[in-house]
């Protein structure tokens, strides 16, 4: 197998696990970067999203050639944790960046089994969506021993603006907890307003044009609204898994520091909603059909 090979002068060798909708995009910004990339994804369609970019992409971790960074973007903390498990024979040497939305405990988790094993770890979740991952201008909220964020540096710049938020590990998951408490309500509370503006005889369409541009707005408003005014099948940005696991994670964060989330707690339950009526797989925006439409 080739594996990663050809290389520029100051380049690193990474493997980037996780070749979704959004980690495609930031592994192209990598190699695009002038660094040598190989995906690792156990979905054979995600690894054939990856190739049809130019990234080689193999099933299991264990098949990747050797690299200076591993990069982890899956999707859940069980999901990073059976990575861990496989890898750990091979990681001594090598700098993980966990992009992930995992939550505190699960981040500290996997660096102090990574660490012990030889490795050194950066906390690095990001926020943008795939637009932002598509342009590189991801906000990543990066923190762990500061020799080890200099050195995963240059891969984390090609995906966007670096924001170091401390040196212990779990600290930019923290920050990435309460980014998306805001956004898992801000979405709850745009498809809320839209469906109030409905039951009250009103165009939401015109609605919306109306109340983004004032104090009302918000970026969430602007960017789901005009989705929510759409179908079922609006193309998936991001879908009401990622938030049913994304709230969750924010309950479990609240809980475990004994803060009070009523209103994330609202939101949860809605994305609950959507995902027990069968809209999981469906773009976030549809969160909205957990609203009853008005009677005739």
């Amino acid at each position: 197998m080739a594996g990663i090979t050809a290389r520029k002068e100051n380049s690193m060798k990474v493997i980037f696990v996780g070749t979704g909708a959004i980690g495609v995009p930031m592994a192209c910004q990598i190699q695009r970067a002038g660094h040598a990339v190989i995906g690792v994804d156990v979905f054979e369609a995600s690894r054939q999203r990856a190739q049809a970019q130019g990234i080689e992409a193999v099933s299991r971790i264990a098949e990747a050639p050797e690299a200076d960074v591993v990069v982890v973007m899956v999707a859940t903390p069980q999901q990073l944790q059976a990575l861990v498990a496989e890898a750990l024979p091979q990681v001594a040497g090598q700098h993980w960046v966990i992009m992930s939305t995992v939550g505190p405990q699960a981040v500290r988790g996997a660096a102090s089994s990574l660490i012990a094993a030889g490795a050194q770890v950066v906390d690095a979740p990001v926020t943008g969506g795939t637009a932002r991952a598509s342009t590189g201008e991801l906000v990543i909220f990066a923190s762990g021993a500061p020799a080890a964020i200099a050195f995963v540096e240059p891969v984390l710049k090609a995906m966007g603006s670096v924001s170091i938020v401390g040196d212990e590990v779990g600290e930019g998951q923290g920050i990435k907890v309460v980014n998306q408490h805001l956004c898992s309500v801000h979405i709850v509370a745009a498809a809320e307003a839209l469906s109030l503006a409905q039951s009250l005889g009103l165009a939401p369409a015109q609605v919306l044009k109306l109340v983004e541009r004032g104090a009302a707005g918000s970026w969430m408003l602007s960017d789901r609204g005009p989705r929510m005014l759409e179908g079922t099948d609006v193309p998936v940005s991001s879908a009401i898994n990622i938030f049913v696991k994304d709230s969750g994670l924010v309950a479990e964060a609240a809980t475990a520091c004994h803060a009070e989330v009523p209103l994330l707690q609202v939101a949860h339950a809605h994305y609950l909603a959507a995902a027990e009526a069968g809209l999981g797989q469906r773009d976030d925006s549809r969160v909205i059909e957990t609203w009853s439409k008005p009677a005739n």
